[in-house]
């Protein structure tokens, strides 16, 4: 995974590099079974741009995001928005995957923007979200993919 400092302080932006083509990436990324192997289990999604959909948080007092389909381009890009509507300071984020082949395999690049980097809450936050993505949901997203 790559954090580029020079990149927009406001958003989470990653790159990782994995060994599979897109297409694997892209089912990693699109079907319930394998989304809730590294993320959370989905309720009505589909990658089709305007569905409505939701990932439930067990054992949270915030249990649930909801999400929309924002752009979704089989093996190339995945948008959705995603919002905490219990939280305390509700925000809405929007998630983006972006798939380029690479030699045989697939570079991903994770996008999350939407952060409000002049609230000190939403910064904290912003970072919280960084080191989640970096340390425990892209490792776990490499380990479904290659299943």
């Amino acid at each position: 995974m790559i954090a580029d400092p020079r990149l927009n302080p406001a958003a989470v932006e990653l790159g990782s590099f994995f060994r599979p083509p897109p297409d694997a990436v892209w089912r990693a990324l699109t079907e319930p079974d394998l989304l809730e192997r590294w993320l959370l289990r989905p309720t009505g999604f589909a990658a089709s741009v305007g569905t409505h959909f939701r990932f439930i948080i067990p054992d949270s007092s915030i249990n649930e995001i909801i999400c929309e389909v924002l752009a979704a381009r089989r093996c190339k890009q995945l948008t959705y928005s995603w919002m905490y509507p219990r939280a305390e300071y509700p925000a809405r984020w929007i998630v983006d995957w972006t798939l380029q082949p690479q030699g045989r395999g697939t570079r991903l690049l994770l996008t999350q923007t939407g952060f409000d980097i002049e609230d000190r809450r939403q910064k904290m936050v912003r970072n919280a979200m960084e080191r989640s993505w970096k340390r425990l949901v892209l490792p776990r997203l490499g380990e479904a993919i290659h299943h």
